[in-house]
């Protein structure tokens, strides 16, 4: 895939916080109803509320300083960081039992407030164990009427996917607390995307790369890791998605694996129904073909591309990488393509008020 540099409408520093990232805002747009059909519901969250809420559906956070470290970032941007004991927890690879990872779910529904968001701890393995049993028909509803935000990528996927099929609750894809929040140097780029998607009801990303197609549309932008994805096919809990945006993205596959997993998307009638692909990064590194060195991504791209009546766009800045961008998941989305690149213009999904908190803390290191 060749290189680009992504670009937004994010600004500086000082832009951010003269936009308003320290203003009060009440109004909350969030996106509900089918997977298909989002509507708006406006609703209104107390000022006080900075709440997130931890996740740890997956592997353990086996490096106690990261995870310590990742706790205060958040902290000294102004949140109030909740079911902390989560990310401490091991049971032989995962973040404790199956029991304790699923409840860190379906507790919520038993609260009388919503967090504010709901921050995955990392990706791994394990989430996949808890979909049968997570009580979508509570918690779904109690997500939606709040407004939370749902914010992780990896393995995490799983749980986005079954929340968007089972209830129509959209998510985000982007930063979690261990590799993100807490690793040793955060990325700017990074943060400041995390506070614009987050508090600003139209986020726009703009990417260089210039795109094979120039086409433009309009769908629910939806997808996520590619590997955790064709592994959700035949179950209840891939959301069934006509006319979409699917975004995909991987990390350390072989390029034939990555091929082999569209193509099974391919079979099953998943590509063809949606208006677009997206693919983001998927760290290929040194990875090279056993077989045939000449065998790449690109060449998985250009086989996809000759199967496909509807066109595939590269170089979305998301994936297991420093840099990334926060993307929304289950709501709706405007392309526009060209030889000049690519723009992604998001809307209706839930903003949360930015008043009492200090995010400019987040764009410096602490």
């Amino acid at each position: 895939m060749p290189s680009s540099i992504p670009t937004t409408t994010a600004l500086t520093r000082r832009s951010l916080l003269q936009r308003g990232l320290t203003i009060a805002g009440a109004g909350l747009l969030q996106a509900c109803g089918t997977t298909t059909q989002p509507t708006t519901i406006k609703t209104t969250m107390p000022m006080q509320n900075h709440e997130i809420a931890l996740l740890a559906c997956s592997g353990t956070l086996p490096n106690a300083l990261q995870r310590q470290h990742g706790v205060e970032r958040l902290q000294q941007a102004g949140f109030s960081v909740s079911n902390r004991s989560a990310i401490d927890r091991q049971y032989q690879r995962f973040a404790g039992t199956d029991q304790q990872r699923l409840q860190d779910l379906n507790q919520l529904s038993q609260r009388q407030d919503m967090p504010r968001m709901l921050l995955a701890g990392r990706g791994g393995y394990g989430a996949c164990r808890l979909l049968q049993d997570i009580d979508y028909q509570r918690l779904c509803p109690m997500l939606k009427e709040a407004g939370t935000q749902i914010m992780g990528y990896s393995d995490f996927t799983a749980i986005q996917l079954a929340l968007l099929a089972k209830g129509g609750v959209g998510s985000f894809a982007g930063p979690m607390l261990y590799s993100d929040f807490g690793g040793r140097k955060l990325s700017p780029m990074t943060m400041q995307h995390f506070i614009q998607a987050t508090t600003t009801e139209n986020w726009t990303v703009t990417i260089t790369t210039p795109q094979a197609a120039t086409a433009s549309g309009e769908g629910i932008f939806w997808g996520g890791n590619l590997s955790v994805l064709s592994s959700l096919i035949g179950t209840p809990f891939l959301p069934n998605i006509q006319g979409g945006l699917l975004f995909l993205e991987d990390v350390g596959e072989q390029p034939y694996r990555l091929e082999r997993m569209l193509q099974q998307l391919y079979l099953a009638g998943i590509l063809q129904r949606q208006k677009a692909i997206f693919l983001g990064d998927f760290a290929m590194g040194r990875i090279v073909d056993a077989y045939d060195a000449g065998y790449t991504l690109d060449t998985v791209i250009a086989q996809i591309r000759s199967q496909l009546k509807i066109p595939v766009f590269t170089g979305i800045p998301f994936g297991h990488i420093h840099d990334k961008t926060t993307l929304p998941l289950g709501y709706p989305a405007r392309f526009t393509a060209s030889e000049s690149g690519l723009t992604l213009a998001f809307s209706h999904y839930p903003v949360q008020p930015a008043a009492g908190l200090t995010l400019e803390r987040l764009l410096t290191e602490s």
